[in-house]
């Protein structure tokens, strides 16, 4: 099969088309004839030799495809060859096969093209996890987003507002402005122009954000505290601004505020695959009704996997970043 390998660690250029053996699904997994595949900030953490892939997985980078499944391995039920799917894997996304945990695997939602279902797995999966299961997000409550034109911001913003809850979010551009607003956003700060902790103090009459969903760190988390509501839920996502930190612990105390975070990657397959079954039950009918959808900023080849990440480096991008292996 051909796929994109990791020659060594660097920059997009060391992203390389190959041959590589196809994949054979152990017992519990399905293969994939994979249509396309999503593009995710891990993927270039992992290209820069910063983020290894977890034992067992595949060195192929990659983390959701969607695509039709061509084989079953043992004990797999509920799923059958012919199937149109979308999967979270833990590598080996960047290929025309992969394997994938049937726990991990979920129908394309009617109406969607392969090239939809796959801008799903990856951004689904962490935003349900980190602002619904962790931080317990409730409708009528207030949650601050950084990073909302980015495929996790925009997944973000959609699925706060379809559970009743208020968005804020920051940032770069007037034009990230006017994408995040479109989204349903109810205050969109640019953070090159304005002060977000004023704008969450404006938007809540002074009471703060109930969540934050952060992956800038650095001196983002003392903002973070400061923005935050009596009671408030921090999660931690990444840490484009580093992830050393100094902040004064007394708001925490006297708010009495949770400070957490996750990484999904290296969880067990019985983990991921709760989170799919909750996706399915309470996100597939908005997705097939047409609340909320993935939205999608560009699609390239699988050969210009080096452009699609210099692209994602950039920061100039809108939604999701596609690689289309038809």
């Amino acid at each position: 099969m051909k796929a994109v390998e990791i020659t060594t660690p660097g920059g997009p250029e060391v992203l390389k088309l190959c041959d590589r053996p196809s994949p054979t699904p152990a017992a519990g997994e399905v293969l994939i004839h994979v249509a396309a595949a999503g593009v995710n900030r891990p993927d270039v953490v992992q290209r820069l030799g910063r983020y290894p892939a977890p034992p067992g997985a595949s060195d192929i980078p990659g983390l959701e495809v969607a695509g039709e499944i061509v084989a079953l391995g043992g004990n797999v039920e509920g799923l059958s060859v012919g199937d149109k799917v979308c999967a979270l894997v833990p590598g080996g996304g960047y290929a025309e096969y992969c394997t994938a945990n049937a726990a991990c695997v979920l129908p394309v939602p009617r109406g969607f093209s392969l090239a939809q279902a796959a801008a799903i797995p990856e951004n689904y999966f962490t935003v349900w996890s980190n602002v619904f299961d962790r931080a317990g997000l409730k409708e009528g409550e207030t949650i601050l987003i950084h990073g909302g034109s980015s495929g996790i911001g925009a997944t973000a913003i959609q699925l706060a507002k379809a559970f009743g809850a208020h968005v804020v979010t920051t940032v770069g551009s007037k034009e990230k402005v006017a994408f995040c607003h479109k989204l349903g956003a109810d205050r969109v700060v640019n953070y090159r122009k304005d002060d977000f902790v004023e704008a969450v103090a404006d938007f809540t009459d002074g009471k703060g954000a109930n969540v934050v969903l952060d992956m800038v760190g650095g001196d983002y988390i003392d903002r973070n505290v400061t923005s935050m509501a009596v009671e408030g839920r921090h999660v931690s996502i990444a840490f484009l601004n580093g992830p050393n930190v100094s902040f004064n612990m007394l708001p925490v105390m006297l708010k009495r505020l949770v400070l957490t975070g996750s990484t999904l990657r290296a969880r067990d397959n019985q983990f991921k695959g709760a989170i799919a079954a909750n996706l399915k039950t309470h996100v597939w009918p908005l997705l097939e009704a047409g609340s909320i959808l993935p939205v999608i900023d560009s699609v390239f080849a699988l050969e210009k996997a080096a452009s699609a990440h210099a692209h994602m480096e950039s920061s100039t991008h809108m939604g999701k970043i596609l690689l289309d292996l038809n």
